[in-house]
């Protein structure tokens, strides 16, 4: 194929850098490549320096190890000194083996009315081309979605993700994807019969933009508790320029299974900046629901468990001991830094002392162990205030739940049906009313219209409200373990 113009110098140049990448745009047709634009700018304009950037920020990365397979992700667009680091949290752990990205993203510069797909033949970085997918032209000839040239010439949101994937992947192919002013939902069922065990969603999106430090971090907590517990509804007070490319990914998500885990969350007054006028950045990963309940019933370790009890034990005498300290984990465990829900218990001479949990996975296990013990000694309204001398008659169990599966039936008997007693906790909720029985409560309540019943009652409602289609059941299992186990 004869290529033609001022493009000429450009691709012999990135094919000696990436021959497959430029054999299948070649294919293509005289596309022209993207050109990239913010090189030198937002990242390093030269290959090595770039290359050696991405891998710094990779090895010295924080947040939460993700242990099942990444299928989509949100991450931030800024430039690298600020947000590199929260990216490569998340880009380090995606699969290597991925060979389509599909990449969502706002239009910062241009008005951009509905969706566009760039009629181009590859993106540039430094580290070479990167060739689009079949897919976007197939994308291409949805009603809704057009090819608006000007909206991605100067784009940061994509291009600026590129480098990592470039850099962790194999060998893959992109559909860059601008929204605005669209229909998110419309288009997350446009692309989910496309998206497979071979393909990555991205979301570019950076979070609250100039506030001060502490107000910026209430905002973004809003946002990413919004997106981990797919709460579409609370995404209107999410302050994102990536917002509607990150409602997307949510509706994605809820048709495919997918559940959000927060890896990582900074703002440029943690990075490079002051904290007066601060913009926060969060990476999210999304795995498949199914597949995080299998790894979570593998369960803890004896040693992981002695830990979290230790932990919660030492919540509560810091509360009432003078000089006691908290014992937070010195294990490096991955698991305790993963989102779950928890519930700690206390127990006085076999009688329940407290309890508390939360039932939502929206904070690390161990933060979720150390608020909640607190909770139970203390703020559970049914008891009094635990008092020091109370601690030698008290024992503490703690409950780690899977995510909670919403369960779809047509009257009391198919919800029946459904439950499975001894291992499913249940939650009812109907308008403001809410409540939730643990897996242990049935040894208490063994027959399900008795356990169902009183549910409803704990929760202010009618005690024939569960045999309502219209309120909602959810369930969770629970992994249940407490000091006397392990003496």
């Amino acid at each position: 194929m004869m290529i033609k113009g001022a493009w000429t110098v450009f691709w012999v140049v990135s094919c000696v850098v990436s021959m497959g990448q430029c054999l299948r745009a070649a294919q293509k047709g005289a596309q022209p490549p993207r050109p990239a634009t913010v090189a030198g700018v937002f990242y390093p304009g030269d290959r090595d320096t770039l290359e050696r950037t991405v891998r710094n920020l990779m090895d010295r990365a924080e947040g939460v190890q993700v242990k099942t397979k990444i299928r989509a992700l949100i991450a931030p667009h800024a430039g690298y000194v600020y947000s590199g680091g929260v990216a490569a949290a998340v880009y380090r752990q995606i699969d290597p083996e991925t060979r389509t990205v599909i990449l969502l993203g706002p239009s910062h510069r241009v008005p951009l009315q509905g969706v566009s797909i760039p009629s181009v033949s590859v993106y540039q970085t430094p580290l070479g081309p990167v060739s689009l997918s079949d897919l976007a032209d197939k994308l291409r000839q949805h009603p809704g979605i057009a090819s608006v040239a000007e909206a991605h010439e100067k784009e940061h949101a994509i291009e600026v993700q590129l480098p990592f994937l470039q850099v962790v992947l194999k060998d893959f192919q992109i559909v860059p994807i601008l929204i605005h002013d669209a229909d998110p939902e419309t288009l997350a069922s446009i692309l989910a019969p496309y998206v497979d065990d071979g393909t990555l969603v991205v979301a570019s999106s950076d979070l609250s933009h100039y506030h001060s430090y502490n107000t910026a971090v209430s905002l973004d907590r809003i946002c990413t508790d919004a997106v981990v517990g797919g709460r579409l509804s609370d995404m209107t007070q999410c302050e994102a320029c990536g917002k509607e490319a990150m409602v997307t990914l949510m509706h994605l998500a809820e048709k495919k299974g997918w559940r959000g885990i927060l890896v990582d969350y900074k703002n440029s007054g943690d990075t490079a900046g002051n904290t007066d006028r601060v913009v926060g950045y969060a990476s999210i990963a999304f795995v498949d629901e199914k597949e995080t309940a299998n790894e979570m019933r593998k369960g803890l370790s004896d040693e992981e468990k002695g830990a979290l009890l230790r932990l919660a034990r030492s919540a509560v005498e810091a509360r009432l001991v003078p000089g006691a300290k908290i014992e937070r984990p010195q294990m490096s465990s991955p698991v305790f830094l993963e989102e779950r829900g928890c519930f700690v218990t206390l127990h006085k001479r076999g009688q329940l002392r407290g309890c508390i949990g939360t039932i939502e996975p929206v904070s690390a296990l161990v933060s979720c162990v150390e608020e909640n013990a607190q909770n139970a000694a203390f703020r559970d309204p049914r008891f009094p205030s635990l008092a020091e001398e109370e601690l030698s008659d008290i024992d503490i169990e703690i409950s780690i739940l899977t995510v909670p599966e919403k369960i779809r039936f047509k009257d009391g008997e198919d919800l029946k049906r459904q439950l499975d007693p001894l291992n499913h906790g249940v939650i009812l909720s109907r308008g403001a009313y809410r409540s939730t029985f643990l897996p242990q409560v049935w040894e208490q309540l063994p027959e399900k219209e008795q356990f169902l019943e009183h549910l409803c009652r704990k929760g202010g409602m009618s005690p024939e409200a569960w045999k309502d289609p219209k309120t909602e059941v959810r369930v969770y299992r629970a992994e249940v373990f407490g000091e006397q186990d392990l003496r």
